[in-house]
């Protein structure tokens, strides 16, 4: 069953996670060999396993088709090539009118696999992008844009879902949407109350 999203919407929504995913994917190529094992601001997981994590996300959006990865080189031996297949089978789902409008069910409701992925991976990139950049000494400055839709969107969620966010496992086994909201000042930034409410220190270093 397909939904009444528009062409327009699909298109809009295609463009935006071309625009991060191109962003993401600065960043994995600008990590060091030696960098991969690093800490990240994600206190469990290091450089290699925040990507993992993106392309396991890929791979969670293909399920509603009954579909997996396509075969690729493992995270850990071509960190680049993983990702980009990855993501080349995320746009695939995009491409394709009839496949961007089918519903699935998700933990947000009914939405269209276009929708799925624009609420889910898509805005996960520009966070864990921030996660990467910041773990290997790069910019970590967040798209602007990125930055108030996250917030206005972190601000819109209901406070019952917020808490199950929190709570480890509530969306499965070693599943943590979001940490503890970190403390900041009433000066901080955008992108700096974003990431402490996702349960980020915006001031972390390796």
């Amino acid at each position: 069953m397909t939904s009444e999203i528009t062409a327009e919407r699909v298109a809009e929504i295609a463009a935006r996670y071309r625009r991060r995913a191109d962003a993401f994917e600065r960043k994995v190529v600008a990590v060091r060999p030696g960098q991969w094992d690093g800490p990240t601001p994600c206190a469990k997981w290091t450089v290699l396993d925040v990507l993992r994590h993106i392309i396991d996300m890929h791979a969670v959006m293909l399920r509603p088709f009954d579909r997996g990865l396509s075969p690729a080189p493992p995270a850990a031996e071509d960190p680049v090539a993983a990702y980009r297949a990855a993501r080349a089978d995320v746009e695939a789902i995009l491409a394709d009118p009839a496949l961007a409008g089918r519903l699935c069910d998700t933990p947000a409701g009914r939405l269209t696999a276009a929708e799925h992925i624009d609420q889910v991976v898509s805005a996960d990139l520009p966070l864990h992008g921030w996660d990467l950049a910041v773990a290997t000494s790069r910019d970590a400055t967040i798209d602007p844009e990125d930055v108030e839709q996250g917030w206005a969107a972190m601000r819109a969620l209901p406070a019952d879902l917020v808490a199950k966010f929190r709570e480890p496992g509530a969306f499965g086994p070693g599943v943590e949407v979001f940490g503890p909201e970190v403390p900041v000042g009433d000066d901080a930034s955008t992108q700096d109350r974003l990431l402490a409410f996702i349960g980020r220190d915006p001031h972390w270093h390796p």
